[in-house]
């Protein structure tokens, strides 16, 4: 799809997209429901430790930040690669951030409080891929990896959705912007499926604008590179957060070397 190019989702009345994605009484019930669950999860460091450890062990990682390092690397993400992103892409689309995250909360409040995704549930994941034309899907199909039926529930959920059996199908399709984006996202996990890291979904204005932060923040190994190269110790943390405004270049991921074979 073209940049600035017209949708469904711009022509709907707001009150119409409010309503389709609270959904009923019963929907409601059950996301807050989910997200009573999912704040019960915050601050349970041995439910974050296993995932990490398992990470590990599918060989996504190979260093473990500390709780402090993830912290403020989170925060990192957030300020300089997925909120600037996003901004910069929904203004593009004419779409007013805040309101499309309102939107986002209204359909599922528990998939928008965990930038990191190590406190979600599986069906979290992939609500929250569903939900948002993502900057780079990798990231969260590598956490659900951790999952021994992950991305098979994220195969299957999105075909649910194209073919109108999910039950969130009517609220996320009020939500996302590109009437092709589940269509190019089934074919991307059936490709990462079949070999992982060998293809990219990365969304065109991150690939134009924020290079250097998708690169750094677009897969878990990458992040957590980064995680590791923050400061250890709560005093560091907080100095970091207050002294530095901008993406520091200096600690992002490396371009990959180039094969300078004939």
């Amino acid at each position: 799809m073209e940049r600035g190019t017209k949708t469904k989702r711009l022509e709907a009345n707001p009150w119409q997209l409010v309503r389709q994605t609270m959904g009923g009484r019963r929907d409601i019930a059950d996301k807050f429901r989910h997200f009573v669950s999912a704040m019960g999860h915050y601050g349970r460091e041995e439910l974050v430790r296993e995932r990490l450890l398992r990470l590990r062990r599918l060989g996504h990682i190979d260093i473990i930040p500390n709780r402090v390092q993830r912290i403020v690397g989170a925060i990192d993400m957030l300020r300089f690669f997925i909120v600037p992103a996003a901004v910069d892409y929904y203004d593009d689309k004419g779409i007013d951030f805040r309101f499309h995250t309102l939107l986002r909360f209204l359909d599922d409040p528990a998939s928008i409080i965990d930038p990191t995704g190590f406190n979600s549930t599986r069906d979290n994941i992939i609500g929250h891929v569903m939900q948002v034309v993502h900057a780079n899907p990798q990231y969260d199909f590598q956490l659900l990896d951790t999952f021994d039926d992950g991305m098979e529930q994220m195969e299957r959920q999105v075909r649910d959705v194209l073919e109108g059996r999910h039950p969130r199908a009517a609220s996320i399709l009020a939500i996302v912007e590109e009437p092709d984006y589940h269509a190019r996202l089934l074919e991307h996990i059936k490709a990462y499926r079949n070999a992982p890291g060998r293809d990219s979904l990365v969304r065109t204005n991150v690939s134009q604008n924020f290079h250097a932060e998708e690169r750094t923040f677009g897969t878990v190994p990458a992040a957590m590179r980064y995680f590791s190269r923050m400061p250890a110790t709560m005093a560091g943390a907080i100095a970091h957060l207050m002294t530095v405004q901008r993406f520091p270049t200096h600690l992002a991921e490396p371009e990959p070397a180039r094969d300078h074979a004939a």
